[in-house]
């Protein structure tokens, strides 16, 4: 009975040793896996952040280019507001001028108005 009991301790044991062998492989092999799965996850992660870089970056041109062009546009407004100012001053003095004139017929009607270009009457 002591020896029967001894066989089925040492099967038990080589059993269990063998078991923990296969799991030590197993875990092995997984922590290789893992490792060259590391790194092809740090190369994608250092491609995302080249491209958030990237993004960043281009982001920065679009709003410096915004700032431009609303500057530009204020600047095309001031132009255009000084512009039509001298044109209707320009207008008026054309129209002073057809008044007092004695050869200009109906001086009470102006010849231009504001809106007018004076190469297209």
């Amino acid at each position: 009975m002591v020896v029967v009991i001894a066989i089925v301790a040492a099967l038990l044991w080589v059993a269990r040793n063998r078991r923990d062998e296969r799991r030590h492989i197993e875990a092995e092999q997984i922590r290789e896996d893992v490792a060259d799965k590391s790194l092809q996850v740090g190369e994608r992660e250092a491609r995302a952040e080249e491209t958030a870089a990237k993004a960043r970056m281009v982001q920065a041109e679009a709003d410096d280019k915004a700032a431009e062009a609303s500057a530009l546009q204020h600047h095309a407004a001031q132009h255009r507001k000084e512009a039509t100012s001298s044109r209707e001053e320009l207008n008026q003095q054309r129209d002073h001028a057809d008044t007092i004139d004695p050869k200009v017929p109906n001086p009470e009607e102006p010849r231009s108005t504001p809106d007018q270009n004076p190469r297209n009457p």
